[in-house]
């Protein structure tokens, strides 16, 4: 039986970029004091959701990957024997800058990368604006406690995305992400959101047999105009919910993965044997029409 640890960091951001990874390196040693072995930070965790607006200003925000951030966390890593999982706003080249997450091993070493493959480009959400679309493809890093599977915020409404990522061979399904509510909606509408976010990534562990992990930050942003949901969660193989983090409160919690079930679900459920990959080619299409 493999069991892992999994530390969800779910916080609030400033506008101090130092502030905000002294933060999360803190809250990393309360998570590994919790028995944690892998640690996953929220979307974009060392500022505030910055893609609100269209300001070049915001690409000072950016830096290099590996970096200033890994750099630091990757002694924090060794020191706590603690895998992390760290999402950055990444500046590749001059003009050039990806929505990026970089994955620590637990002796300090950097594991490589994954950039957020879908962008998504809506009101107070403007990420074409700075962020190129990944072009690494789909990652999984083999971690020492498992190899896990990292997709970013967006991504999370894909099932070929976590399909892709799932047959790689990922225990694990993590995605850090920033999504919220507009202040002035209506409850209704709030509660019909959420749980449409919750419901697709519960259907990615159970097409796939595997834990799924998502964590999102927490507090108001834009001026009030944005309340960040928190609401993370961590499911099993089958999309049981396993631990759910409230909508208005930082935590750091820890929760106990039985890796070895997602054999016993897809033996159950057999959805990864009865794909019929033979009839899949139109999904490569834009839209099925003849055109």
């Amino acid at each position: 039986m493999k069991k892992v640890n999994v530390g969800l960091v779910q916080m609030s951001c400033t506008k101090d970029k130092q502030e905000n990874l002294d933060k999360a390196i803190a809250k990393i040693r309360e998570a590994a004091a919790k028995g944690a072995q892998i640690v996953c930070l929220q979307e974009l965790f060392t500022s505030l959701y910055f893609c609100d607006v269209e300001d070049y200003d915001n690409f000072d925000l950016a830096e290099a990957i590996p970096g200033p951030s890994t750099d630091a966390l990757q002694v924090v890593a060794k020191e706590l024997g603690v895998v992390i999982i760290a999402s950055l706003f990444e500046k590749r080249a001059e003009g050039l800058y990806h929505n990026t997450t970089a994955v620590l091993d637990a002796d300090g070493s950097y594991l490589g990368k994954y950039r957020k493959m879908h962008i998504p480009d809506d009101p107070a959400f403007y990420e074409k604006f700075y962020f190129t679309p990944g072009d690494l493809g789909y990652k999984v890093f083999q971690t020492k406690f498992a190899k896990i599977g990292i997709l970013i915020c967006w991504d999370q409404w894909y099932p070929e995305a976590s399909r892709i990522t799932a047959l790689m061979g990922a225990d694990i399904l993590f995605y850090p992400t920033a999504i919220g509510w507009a202040t002035d909606q209506d409850e209704e509408t709030n509660q019909d959101q959420y749980n449409a976010w919750q419901t697709i990534q519960r259907s990615h562990a159970v097409a796939n047999g595997v834990p799924v992990v998502s964590v999102n930050r927490v507090g108001f942003e834009q001026d009030g105009a944005m309340k960040f949901w928190g609401g993370s969660f961590a499911t099993n193989g089958q999309g049981k919910i396993l631990y759910l983090g409230s909508h208005d409160q930082e935590e750091t919690e820890v929760v106990e993965l039985d890796l070895s079930e997602s054999d016993f679900f897809r033996k159950h459920w057999p959805f990864l044997r009865d794909r019929r990959i033979d009839s899949y080619q139109p999904i490569t299409k834009r839209y099925i029409d003849g055109d």
